[in-house]
């Protein structure tokens, strides 16, 4: 499988894979929006709490945890890092709200983990225990993230920068 340089662009990264290890973050920069991504790294259990339940996500090492920002400036950037940490290193929980809770237009980064997220600019942020499916701004609608071993791979990603930085606050 081929592998990616760190900085390109998205035209390019179809069937591709981009190197990612513990210790770096890939951010995917839009016009409107940012992805950030992790690998899970050795923290392999998860908590998602909803309304009704506590559910554990098992996860595997190069599984990834990924965000999605609306936005692009260094605010966003700093967010999607933040919010990251917070969930691998410290252990914060992914928390689903319902469905019509008014808290949800507000969100400015919303979460997925696993080994194949879908991003989706048609559902409510915020509101999707479902981990393979993750509420992003319309220039990533239908981009498939997937983790695989030393690295992540895109599908139906149009264009976009890359850019690799150290995962670390």
């Amino acid at each position: 499988m081929p592998v990616m340089p760190v900085k390109q662009s998205g035209a390019d990264v179809q069937g591709r894979m981009i190197p990612l290890n513990t210790e770096e973050m890939l951010l995917v920069r839009g016009k409107e929006g940012t992805l950030g991504l992790v690998k899970v790294g050795e923290n392999k259990q998860f908590f998602l709490e909803t309304d009704n339940e506590e559910i554990i996500l098992a996860l595997e090492p190069d599984d990834l945890l990924v965000a999605s920002g609306f936005g692009t400036d260094e605010t966003i950037v700093k967010g999607l890092k933040c919010i990251l940490f917070m969930i691998r290193e410290v252990g914060s929980p992914f928390i689903a709200l319902s469905k019509k809770h008014p808290a949800s237009r507000r969100l400015k980064i919303v979460v997925s983990a696993g080994n194949r997220t879908r991003v989706s600019c048609s559902i409510t942020p915020g509101t999707h225990p479902e981990q393979d499916i993750l509420c992003g701004s319309s220039e990533f609608d239908g981009v498939e993230i997937s983790g695989v071993k030393g690295g992540i791979e895109f599908k139906n990603l149009r264009y976009d920068t890359f850019e690799k930085i150290p995962f670390n606050i």
